[in-house]
């Protein structure tokens, strides 16, 4: 069996991929492949956060936040799926499967999709502006010359025409900072960099809430934002 790489990732959910690698199994694994997704899922697997302390944040309604939190749950849900049929198709033998290939390709944009999600949800829920004083503000200053100048920089790149993320990272070898587009969950980030502010700008974090109007969106984040957890993640 062949699929193309395009077909198989635009499967529904995960569901394609699923039935893709367990027909690259061997005879008779289907029924053991079920029980060992739940035991290795158990083991190792990925568990969602719960993020309910966020709800009633200004500017975010509970509608928009509770259906944010249902999809970021589906990113782990198949981070562990991808994790756990990829190690059945490895004991198996079937690494040199079409099938095996594009899970492990798929693997990235779970992940990501997860973890970014996480670093978006764990960096909202603050209540006080950026501080130029304090640990990441000191570190904008000295580098921007003003808050001003990086806010500018980093909500031009959030107004920016897709849907992606806007990510400050912090490049560990010299401690700049930078503000990047990351377009698709696995694609952009930086080698070497830590991510420090992470803003979701893929529609389904606005556009319930402001339509269109992704620039409220960009406020309503900059009033929403926990500096001091952001503060935490400088290296």
């Amino acid at each position: 069996m062949t699929l193309r790489r395009r077909e198989f990732i635009a499967a529904a959910g995960l569901g394609g991929a699923v039935l893709a690698a367990a027909r690259a199994l061997p005879r008779g694994a289907g029924g053991s492949m079920t029980i060992a997704i739940a035991k290795e899922g158990h083991d190792m697997g990925y568990t969602p956060k719960d993020y309910a302390k966020l709800l009633g944040t200004p500017g975010f309604s509970d509608a928009l936040l509770k259906n944010h939190f249902t999809l970021y749950q589906g990113y782990v849900a198949n981070t562990n799926k991808v994790l756990d049929i990829l190690g059945l198709m490895a004991k198996d033998g079937k690494t040199a499967t079409p099938e095996y290939a594009e899970l492990k390709r798929r693997l990235g944009w779970e992940f990501d999709g997860m973890r970014l999600h996480e670093l978006y949800f764990e960096n909202l829920g603050g209540q006080a502006p950026l501080d130029k004083a304090g640990p990441i503000g000191r570190r904008i200053v000295e580098q921007y010359g003003d808050l001003e100048s990086w806010e500018k920089d980093f909500r031009a790149t959030g107004a920016m025409r897709g849907i992606g993320w806007v990510v400050l990272y912090e490049d560990r070898t010299n401690g700049r900072l930078i503000n990047f587009w990351i377009n698709e969950h696995d694609v952009g980030h930086p080698a070497g960099c830590a991510p420090l502010l992470v803003m979701d700008v893929f529609e389904h974090a606005f556009m319930l809430d402001y339509g269109l109007k992704k620039a409220d969106y960009i406020e309503a984040f900059f009033k929403a934002v926990d500096w001091a957890a952001v503060g935490q993640r400088l290296t």
